[in-house]
């Protein structure tokens, strides 16, 4: 894809351009092989100027989900709250008004990332959002690979589908298909929890050469369709 081709030649040249060495080993993929689900709330849904509220941050090794050394961050923010994201998430400025600002939270969400993929559902838009302060406080952009959970998904379900099946790539779809928990939605640290529950099983699917069963109403309206 060209927007992977960029990626990769942005990152190249922020690494060219790095001035801290404290983040040089971001752009090497760390060895041991785990991944890290990220999640942020956020004021809005604009990355350009809209701010991050709360972060999670969860790391995944191999089958395993460790829960217990997450990193999670209230942030105060600098942007105005918006109706908007307020309805979907329910945190209002005064419950974030005592949070901790960007400048503090960042070096230690970058250190718990390190060079590990970072996954997520929707993970293109919290990338964007951290992007923005990193590359202002560091002149870079996150160089981490990135896994969508919706396209490991996507590939497992959709990939050999005929032409007009009926896809549904929504967060409620792949937790039902993979019979995931409910846990409370809009929530960072659940949101985190239930990509990095989708990444594992997805990825040991993957490995095993499963795939996701379709329904034969979709099946016949893609007969239909065709």
């Amino acid at each position: 894809m060209i927007e992977n081709f960029l990626r990769r030649i942005r990152r190249e040249i922020d690494r060219r351009r790095l001035s801290d060495p404290r983040w040089k080993s971001m752009f090497d993929e760390h060895p041991s092989g785990e991944v890290v689900s990220i999640d942020c709330e956020t004021t809005g849904f604009d990355t350009k100027n809209d701010d991050i509220i709360y972060v999670s941050a969860i790391r995944v090794a191999g089958n395993r989900i460790l829960t217990s050394s997450a990193y999670n961050a209230v942030v105060r923010p600098s942007a105005e709250m918006r109706a908007e994201a307020i309805r979907v998430h329910q945190l209002r400025a005064v419950d974030v008004e005592n949070g901790r600002s960007m400048g503090e939270v960042l070096p230690e969400l970058l250190e718990f990332i390190g060079g590990r993929p970072i996954v997520g559902y929707w993970i293109d838009y919290d990338a964007a959002m951290i992007d923005r302060y990193v590359k202002e406080a560091y002149g870079f952009r996150l160089p981490n690979r990135r896994i969508e959970v919706s396209t490991l998904y996507y590939g497992l379900k959709y990939g050999n589908a005929p032409q007009g099946t009926v896809i549904d790539l929504s967060f409620n779809a792949i937790a039902r298909d993979l019979g995931l928990r409910e846990l409370p939605a809009h929530d960072a640290f659940n949101d985190a929890l239930s990509a990095a529950e989708m990444y594992v099983q997805l990825t040991d699917m993957k490995e095993r050469g499963q795939i996701i069963q379709r329904e034969r109403r979709d099946e016949a309206a893609a007969g239909i369709a065709h």
